[in-house]
């Protein structure tokens, strides 16, 4: 059997999904994503910056004298 993986948008949908799989009697388990929503965010700007340019690039040669050693 496969397995379906849904990604609603809202809680309209959720609760619509909810229910339509009760009265099909479809058996369902409900996750929360298991990362904090505050560093999904920071990855996600991390990714941006990347985008837009806005990165440091160090040299191979240079990278004992940034980290003091």
């Amino acid at each position: 059997m496969e397995t379906l993986i849904l990604h609603p948008k809202n809680e309209v949908q959720l609760t619509a999904l909810k229910a339509i799989a009760k009265a099909l009697e479809i058996s369902f388990e409900i996750t929360k994503n298991p990362y904090n929503p505050e560093f999904v965010n920071k990855i996600k700007l991390s990714k941006q910056e990347i985008v837009d340019g806005k990165v440091t690039r160090v040299e191979k040669e240079d990278l004992q004298a940034l980290l003091g050693l």
